[in-house]
């Protein structure tokens, strides 16, 4: 299986090749700010993540321990890797369609926004 993903402007395209982790949605405060609401992404082993087009890729650290990679032309929120994994997030929002993926989980949502609730009965796990 290969799936296709990219970027708003297409400066940023990438292939997923074989099968993905369930997604999860991350409600933590840097995804929050990042993307303007929770973030849903899955991850592979990075040999299976083929970045296509990097016209536009730029990487922020944004912690100690991860980074995230992003559009530099349109802004796009794309990747998050963890320095010292060797698998790699992909946002779920920038997968063409259909990826046959159903939402397994959420996290952080101890830090989750104020203004929604999450009531789909998945798992969720606080910090």
């Amino acid at each position: 299986m290969m799936i296709r993903g990219s970027c708003l402007c297409g400066d940023v395209t990438f292939e997923v090749h074989g099968d993905i982790s369930q997604p999860v949605a991350c409600h933590c405060g840097q995804c929050r700010r990042q993307s303007g609401h929770f973030w849903a992404s899955s991850s592979v082993p990075d040999d299976r993540l083929h970045i296509t087009r990097d016209d536009g890729l730029t990487w922020y650290s944004s912690s100690d321990i991860a980074r995230r990679g992003f559009c530099k032309t349109c802004g796009s929120f794309l990747f998050w890797k963890h320095n010292e994994e060797t698998k790699t997030s992909f946002s779920m929002g920038a997968l063409a369609a259909p990826t046959g993926a159903r939402l397994g989980r959420h996290i952080f949502v101890d830090d989750k926004g104020d203004y929604y609730d999450i009531t789909d009965g998945l798992p969720q796990s606080g910090l």
